[in-house]
C-alpha cells in the first residue's frame, strides 16, 4: 500500500499524460469512411447502481463533446437502480481513518474536478474515470475511434493496414513462427453496456496457397494479455516492436497455438481482446471482440475467408475471451453459426465470485485488485466504492503496467484495505457486479473443449467440471480433459489434446458428443400431454425403462488424473 501511495503522490499528474511519440507503421486503409477520430467512448451505466444524486447529473455520453486522443471518452451517466433489499455497510473504523489520513486525489490535483458540481457526492466521476485510463500509445489506430462510430454495424471494418514490417519479424521473435504477411484490422464492436466501441486484431497469413478442401481455415488465438496498458497488446507489439517501458511482449505461450496453426497453413488472427479501455477480464467485452473479429476478417477478405471455418482458443486470461465468445455467440452473432467450428479453453476463471472470496488477502490478491481497476474502466460505479488510497493507486503509473507488476505489488492486500465498505465482497453491490460478470447458464454457440490442471490452485478443477456438466446438460457438444499439473504445467500438458481437437474442427470433422445427454426432466414434463402423472405411462402402454442418467462418456476424459 505504501508503495502504491508513493507512486501516486510522485506521479499523480498521470491524468494529464501527453501523447508519447510513436513511429507510424504505415498508412491505414479506411473502411466505409475514415473520418477524424476521437477516443473510445465511456461505457454507459444505465440501470447500474449509483448513489443518490446530490447535484446536476453528469451528461450522458451521447451529449458530451467528442474527446481527444488523450481523453478516453465522454462522461458516464449514473442512474439510480431500485432500492436494494438492504443497505450496504458503511466504512469500518480503519477505512474511515485511511480516508481521514489520505486526501482524495481531487482535493490535491488540479483538473480532477469539484464536488460542488458532481452527482451523488462524487468528486467529478468523469475526471476520475478519465484519469484511470491507460495512457495513449501515440498511434491513432489503437487510441482513436471515428466520431460517427455508431453508424457502423458490429464487425464493420473501420480501417486496415499492412504491418508486415515489423510484424513478421515480431511474430517470429515472440512465438517462433514464420509468416508471410501481417495485416491489422480495426472494427466496430460493442462494449459491456451495449454501446458502440472499437476493437483491433492482427491477421497473420502463412507462406503458400491453401491447397486443402474448401476455404483456408482460421484460428483465433487469444493470448493472456493480462495488462492495463494499450502498449501491452499483441497488436501494438506486432506493429511497433517491444516496448521496454512497459515490458509488453504480447504474452503468448511457447508452444504457441499460432505456431501450431501456421505450421498447418492455417491463417491466424490475434485479437486485442481487452478492448480499447484495456478492461482486463471483462468477459462481455472480450467475447464481443472475438466474435466481431470473425466478422471483420470475413468483411476484409471475403473471397479468402467468407466461407472459412473459424475456431478459437485461449488459456487462463485468454480463456476468458474464447469462453465468452462461445457463451455469447448465440445472442450476439447468430449468423456466424455455420462458420464457428469450436472453442477451446483451458485454466478458465469461470467463477469470479468464488475466486475473489477464496483469494482475498492472499498471494493472489494483487491479481484481483488489478482486475478490479480494469473492470472500473467498463463499470465506472466501482470508483465510488474505492477509498482514497485506491483512487491514488488507480491514477498512478500502476494503471499503465503490463503483466504481473501490479499483481506482485498487491500481494496479501485485502479488498477491505482499498474499499470504503466494511465487508466489500459481501454486499449488495458486490452481488450485483458478480451477477453482471457471470455468463453462467448460457448455452455455448459452438462445440467446446475444456481442459484444466488437476492440481491448479488458481482455477480449481471442480469449476471446470461444473462448467462442462452444465454445457452437457444444455446439449452442447463438449469435450473435457483433466490433465496433470497446476496452472502452468496444465497448459503444457493440455496443449496436444486441445490442438488435436481444434485441428479436427477446422478440418470439418464433426465435434464429438462426449456427453450422454438424457431428456431434461422439465422437458419431459412439458412433452407429457396425456393428463397422467409424469411418472405414469399413457393408457395402454407399458412403462418404459427409466431414462439414463446424464453422465459423461469415457471419451469425455481423454486424460483423467485422480
Amino acid at each position: 500500500m505504501t508503495l502504491a501511495m508513493g507512486c501516486a503522490l510522485t506521479l499523480g499528474q498521470a491524468a494529464a499524460v501527453a501523447d508519447p511519440p510513436s513511429a507510424d507503421p504505415g498508412p491505414a486503409t479506411a473502411g466505409p469512411t475514415d473520418p477524424p477520430a476521437s477516443g473510445p467512448a465511456a461505457p454507459s451505466t444505465t440501470d447500474r447502481a449509483a448513489p443518490p444524486a446530490s447535484g446536476p447529473a453528469a451528461p450522458p455520453a451521447s451529449t458530451s463533446p467528442a474527446p481527444s486522443a488523450a481523453d478516453p471518452g465522454a462522461a458516464p451517466s449514473f442512474e439510480p437502480k431500485p432500492p436494494a433489499a438492504h443497505q450496504d455497510p458503511g466504512p469500518s473504523a480503519f477505512q474511515k481513518w485511511l480516508d481521514d489520513t489520505i486526501p482524495a486525489p481531487s482535493s490535491v490535483l488540479p483538473g480532477l474536478g469539484s464536488a460542488a458540481s458532481a452527482p451523488g457526492g462524487w468528486s467529478d466521476p468523469q475526471a476520475l474515470w478519465n484519469a484511470i485510463q491507460s495512457s495513449p500509445t501515440g498511434d491513432p489506430f489503437f487510441d482513436e475511434a471515428p466520431p460517427d462510430l455508431a453508424r457502423y454495424a458490429p464487425g464493420d471494418v473501420i480501417a486496415s493496414r499492412d504491418v508486415s514490417w515489423p510484424g513478421v519479424p515480431m511474430v517470429f521473435l515472440t512465438v517462433l513462427t514464420p509468416v508471410q504477411r501481417a495485416i491489422q484490422v480495426k472494427f466496430r464492436t460493442t462494449n459491456s453496456s451495449g454501446a458502440p466501441s472499437f476493437g483491433t486484431a492482427t491477421l497473420l497469413l502463412p507462406f503458400g496457397r491453401w491447397t486443402g478442401p474448401g476455404s483456408r481455415p482460421v484460428l483465433l488465438n487469444a493470448p493472456p494479455i493480462n495488462a492495463l496498458n494499450r502498449r501491452c497488446t499483441p497488436g501494438y507489439v506486432f506493429s511497433h516492436g517491444f516496448d521496454l517501458t512497459t515490458g509488453g511482449t504480447g504474452n503468448d505461450f511457447v508452444p504457441s497455438p499460432t505456431m501450431w496453426a501456421a505450421s498447418r497453413n492455417y491463417a491466424v488472427v490475434i485479437p486485442d481482446h481487452e478492448g480499447p479501455l484495456m478492461a482486463y477480464a471483462e468477459p462481455t467485452v472480450a467475447g464481443h471482440i472475438m466474435l466481431d473479429t470473425v466478422r471483420a476478417v470475413r468483411h476484409l477478405m471475403p473471397d479468402e475467408f467468407g466461407a472459412s471455418r473459424f475456431a478459437m482458443t485461449g488459456y487462463s486470461g485468454g480463456a476468458i475471451a474464447s469462453y465468452a465468445a462461445a457463451m455469447l455467440a448465440r445472442e450476439y452473432a447468430p449468423e456466424l453459426a455455420p462458420n464457428l467450428a469450436g472453442a477451446a479453453m483451458g485454466g478458465l476463471p469461470v467463477d469470479y465470485e468464488s475466486f475473489a472470496k477464496t483469494f482475498d488477502g492472499t498471494y493472489a490478491s494483487g491479481l484481483m485488485l488489478t482486475v478490479t481497476l480494469a473492470l472500473a474502466r467498463e463499470h465506472p460505479e466501482i470508483l465510488s466504492r474505492m477509498n482514497h488510497l485506491a483512487q491514488w493507486a488507480a491514477i498512478s503509473p500502476l494503471k499503465d503496467v503490463c503483466s504481473s507488476t501490479m499483481a506482485d505489488i498487491g500481494v496479501f492486500v485485502p479488498y477491505a484495505a482499498v474499499a470504503n465498505m466494511a465487508d466489500p465482497l459481501h454486499t449488495e453491490f458486490a452481488d450485483m457486479m458478480f451477477r453482471r460478470l457471470s455468463l453462467k447458464g448460457k448455452k455455448a454457440g459452438m462445440p467446446i473443449y475444456v481442459y484444466n490442471g488437476v492440481h491448479d490452485p488458481w482455477m480449481p478443477v471442480a469449476k471446470a467440471e461444473a462448467f462442462y456438466a452444465e454445457q452437457c446438460a444444455l446439449g452442447v457438444p463438449a469435450t473435457k480433459s483433466i490433465v496433470g499439473g497446476e496452472h502452468i504445467l496444465g497448459y503444457f500438458d493440455g496443449f496436444l489434446g486441445s490442438t488435436q481437437w481444434l485441428g479436427e474442427r477446422l478440418s470439418g470433422v464433426p465435434a464429438p458428443n462426449a456427453c450422454e445427454v438424457a431428456p431434461r426432466p422439465d422437458a419431459a414434463a412439458q412433452e407429457n400431454t396425456s393428463g397422467a402423472a409424469p411418472s405414469d405411462p399413457p393408457r395402454g402402454e407399458k412403462p418404459s425403462a427409466a431414462p439414463a442418467r446424464r453422465v459423461p462418456s469415457p471419451s469425455a476424459h481423454p486424460r483423467r488424473h485422480r
